[in-house]
């Protein structure tokens, strides 16, 4: 059984600031510790389970925050960036399932720590048919593309209702619980680890009762940014209409071809936040 691990940073026991997962700062290393024991309980739960390869794409900031070396179950790692699928590299048809560690709420959600979807300077909301989504019903679309079912996901409680959509039957392990956007009580990390080790490990023996998420065809995407030259920046990419001030959408029944297109128009705002 192939498994493939989208990995974040914000929803680890323990994480509260940027601090503590940007590179460069002086919590980053005892953060990158406690990011990479859960990642390694994920994997071990589910080789007990009986999946036998792993793909981890390491899915933060500068995407180099989990070392090759230090990754239990021999699995392989995506690191740096830029990436073409972004959070969602390296999948394909061959995976059995999609695990998402460490994920966080979306931006707007109440009580969830470090909450953003994607670009915190630049999107304010992304709503799929109509439905507000944070990062897990994004990347969903390529699960939904490639037909392969989310068999885990790992965060606080935000996290964990915002998947029900997109994977019902998904084992769900919550390690904190936020207060706020920069407050959680957390679980000590070692039973944090036991917890997702268990869930993992459980997640593999249920994968029969699990699909690939599903989607309503076409599919809308809309982006609201923070201002509005963003979304005017965001109108240099074809297939992209204004539809206020803010918002763009973008309507297709390739999802992949979506994704692309969102991971296009995160990538050029970008340009702007960085230029302020």
């Amino acid at each position: 059984m192939k498994l493939f691990l989208s990995t974040d940073f914000e929803g680890t026991s323990g994480i509260v600031a940027w601090e503590q997962i940007i590179e460069g700062n002086a919590e980053y290393e005892q953060g990158r510790r406690l990011l990479t024991n859960e990642v390694n309980a994920v994997i071990t739960g589910a080789m007990e389970g009986g999946a036998t390869e792993f793909v981890v794409n390491d899915a933060h900031h500068a995407m180099r925050n989990l070392h090759p070396q230090d990754l239990a179950g021999h699995a392989t790692l995506i690191t740096g960036r830029h990436k073409p699928l972004y959070m969602m590299e390296g999948l394909d048809a061959s995976f059995d399932g999609i695990c998402f560690v460490s994920y966080h709420g979306s931006i707007g959600a109440e009580h969830t720590v470090l909450s953003h979807t994607y670009n915190p300077g630049a999107i304010w909301e992304v709503r799929i048919n109509g439905e507000v989504v944070g990062e897990s019903g994004i990347n969903a679309l390529v699960a939904a593309h490639y037909g392969v079912p989310i068999i885990f996901v790992s965060g606080d409680a935000v996290t964990a209702q915002e998947a029900q959509t997109i994977a019902p039957n998904a084992e769900k392990v919550v390690v904190k619980q936020s207060i706020g956007r920069f407050a959680a009580a957390h679980i000590h990390p070692d039973v944090a680890c036991g917890l997702l080790r268990a869930g993992a490990t459980h997640a593999v023996r249920t994968i029969q009762t699990m699909h690939a998420p599903r989607f309503t065809l076409p599919v809308a995407l809309e982006i609201t940014f923070l201002v509005a030259d963003m979304a005017e920046m965001a109108l240099w990419v074809r297939g992209v209409e204004r539809v206020a001030a803010r918002t763009v959408k973008v309507v297709g029944e390739n999802l992949l071809d979506l994704y692309r297109t969102f991971v296009t128009i995160v990538t050029l705002t970008r340009s702007l936040v960085d230029a302020r």
